[in-house]
């Protein structure tokens, strides 16, 4: 099962990858890419309106990447954020138009997006929610600004419910969840819709036989 978390900067995206790899120890943890790249790599990358093509496509490829190493809907991994993350933290820097990164670059990102999609089972959205406030945590590393972390939850609302881009295929494309609640709800309901999508697999085999 190929599992993506998506969503805004500290809204609790890596505690549900943590949490899901320490209740199902079997499921490979793919890092986030900023992680990868910056703090344990040699790429410097900035945040809010200091980003640049550079920043995000080196973010957005890697985790495309590493996303085609898992051929199979039988490989079990989860990853700390997902392709369309890219195109929310673009659209907010573009937005500022500040720096490189413009609505065109944005629209350049989709087809690589959507084509990469194609690779994930389950796609789970944590959006801001009022009832579970998520508070910052001053790591020295996450954005601790409540505006930009708002502004770029706001985009992703727009891709995820609305249709914005476009990526979100009916065909083909991966599973959608949100996971709201607290930490144990979220696992839980990651689990429902795992469950969920194993069910719908076995009822489509029973069906072309």
């Amino acid at each position: 099962m190929r599992i993506a978390i998506s969503g805004s900067h500290s809204l609790g995206k890596s505690t549900v990858v943590n949490d899901w790899v320490a209740q199902f120890p079997g499921f490979t943890r793919e890092e986030e890419p900023f992680r990868a790249l910056a703090l344990h790599g040699p790429y410097e990358i900035l945040f809010r309106d200091a980003s640049t093509k550079l920043h995000n496509g080196i973010q957005l490829y890697y985790n495309i990447s590493r996303i085609h190493r898992y051929s199979r809907f039988t490989d079990d991994v989860i990853f700390d954020r997902a392709p369309v993350d890219y195109l929310a933290y673009s659209q907010y820097t573009a937005n500022k138009r500040t720096t490189d990164i413009d609505d065109a670059f944005v629209a350049s990102m989709v087809p690589a997006v959507r084509e990469s999609l194609d690779h994930l089972d389950l796609l789970a959205f944590v959006p801001k929610s009022a009832a579970w406030p998520v508070e910052m945590e001053a790591d020295g590393v996450r954005p601790i600004d409540h505006e930009y972390r708002d502004e770029v939850d706001a985009i992703f609302k727009e891709i995820y419910r609305d249709g914005r881009y476009g990526v979100m295929r009916k065909a083909n494309g991966p599973h959608l969840v949100e996971l709201v609640g607290s930490r144990q709800q979220r696992v839980e309901q990651l689990q429902a819709a795992i469950e969920q999508l194993r069910l719908g697999r076995e009822s489509s085999a029973l069906d072309s036989q």
